[in-house]
């Protein structure tokens, strides 16, 4: 194993991966299933199957220890831009580990930390001055809960200390993220452990008789509660446009700007959760530009490094922030850090994944190219178990049901979705299925045809498992 990290290294930093190492497949899945433990999976089911274990990547493609490439279909969990092996973020990290590989940022600075700051400042939603450092999208969430519950402490509001969320929000699954999460399957084994906030509904016109009774629905809710109880609220937490575990919903136009201006209207901060749709996956580099919203405090991860290093930041305003700039005896400080936060490796390919995405004007791309996509799913419409397509820029799901009439959905227990995605595995194509939900969220610079070929793939799949 030393060796092969090692030539790994070396590969790395001479600007791309070229392994020759033979692998035993029977004995890494022996090991495999000795010692890990995978999140997210029932491992009873997982080690009855034959295991797919990764040797690399080429372009938009994965490969396995046996030589068999599959399209990554949902980015790597939704955070590849350009591919895997890309030799411009290699050699970003081969060059930073000849300066640094980590240096705290607990009372000092170091090179890529600040100049990373300075890009996502000017690529934010304007007014959003101030970066915070993390290492994954539960603690950028985690974050912004507690400077939005601390900022009202330091300004002498000690009421307000609750939040609002909406139905089948996934926000991460740190305590304070779960706490503000309402996907019950995921959620509510920890629900001793948390703290309770208010929830209002997700906009969901395919379950909710159009987009203009859902939006209503919503905004009532959520007016409601700031009548009764503004006073006791910190920050309304929200994943603009898409909510992306619930099953890719899509928020109607309009939504986002009317729940914006409400809690500006009652004072009550805004926290924007773009970890999924920041980065051009929307189709704008963040989710809020569609509606020109800007929050109070934003999360964002994923797709930040390109896919390749865990950072995550938390932007805020300089109000927030100015909230927490006090005298030292004032203990307004935020005690709050990690030990890799703002790591130099991270924030190097970071900065280099946002140069990639101007240069190749990738969210143009993504803006344009989301349209052919459109044209390649609308075919699935007409599929008899093809309740509903949702697409917003390369962030797609197909809501599989067992009528089309009534919209009544599969039972959890038949599995629908999981088949689906391992008849389209077989077919060369990896994503993973929310429910009944057949997920497609392709990495940013797939082409045209590689767009098509992807489509095909679920296309075939979803007639074989729900028609077959």
């Amino acid at each position: 194993m030393l060796t092969y990290i090692v030539k790994w290294l070396t590969n790395i930093m001479r600007g791309g991966v070229s392994l020759s190492t033979t692998y035993n497949y029977d004995e890494l899945a022996r090991k495999n299933k000795q010692y890990l433990w995978h999140p997210f999976t029932q491992m009873k089911d997982y080690l009855a199957d034959e295991p797919l274990i990764i040797a690399r990547g080429e372009g938009i493609k994965l490969i396995d220890v046996q030589g068999r490439a599959y399209y990554d279909g949902f980015s790597s969990v939704w955070l590849n831009v350009h591919g895997h092996n890309v030799p411009e973020l290699n050699q970003a990290i081969a060059e930073q580990l000849q300066e640094v590989a980590h240096s705290t940022l607990l009372g000092m600075a170091n090179v890529p930390s600040i100049l990373l700051a300075e890009q996502l400042v000017r690529i934010a939603p304007s007014g959003l001055t101030k970066v915070f450092y993390s290492d994954s999208g539960a603690t950028a969430v985690e974050i912004a809960i507690k400077m939005a519950f601390q900022y009202w402490q330091n300004r002498g509001y000690s009421r307000k200390r609750s939040f609002i969320t909406m139905n089948n929000a996934y926000h991460g699954d740190t305590i304070g993220a779960v706490s503000v999460g309402a996907i019950p399957l995921y959620h509510e084994v920890f629900r001793p452990l948390l703290f309770s906030p208010y929830t209002i509904p997700y906009p969901y016109p395919y379950r909710h008789q159009g987009e203009e009774s859902a939006v209503e629905a919503t905004i009532a809710s959520l007016k409601h509660i700031l009548e009764e109880k503004a006073d006791e609220i910190a920050a309304l937490i929200v994943e603009p446009v898409v909510q992306g575990a619930s099953g890719m919903i899509l928020m109607p136009d309009g939504c986002l700007t009317q729940m914006a201006k409400l809690a500006k209207e009652y004072d009550v901060l805004l926290i924007a959760d773009e970890v999924a749709t920041g980065f051009g996956r929307t189709g704008k580099m963040f989710a809020c530009e569609h509606e020109g919203v800007v929050p109070d405090i934003m999360a964002v991860a994923k797709g930040i490094t390109g896919g390749y290093l865990p950072v995550a930041a938390t932007l805020t305003t300089e109000r927030v922030y100015e909230a927490f700039y006090a005298d030292y005896e004032q203990q307004k400080t935020f005690f709050h850090g990690h030990s890799y936060t703002g790591n130099p490796l991270g924030c190097a390919v970071a900065l280099a994944n946002l140069r990639l995405i101007e240069e190749r004007r990738i969210v143009e791309e993504v803006s344009r190219k989301s349209e052919v996509l459109g044209d390649l799913l609308r075919p699935l419409e007409a599929f008899p178990h093809v309740g509903e397509i949702r697409q917003k820029g390369f962030m797609v799901g197909i809501e599989l049901v067992r009528d089309k009439q009534t919209k009544e959905s599969y039972e959890w227990n038949e599995r629908v979705g999981v088949r689906v995605t391992r008849e389209a595995r077989e077919r060369g194509l990896l994503t993973r299925p929310l429910g009944n939900v057949i997920v497609l969220i392709p990495p940013l610079v797939s082409t045209e045809d590689e767009l098509a070929e992807m489509v095909a793939i679920l296309s075939s799949a979803i007639q074989s498992i729900t028609e077959g």
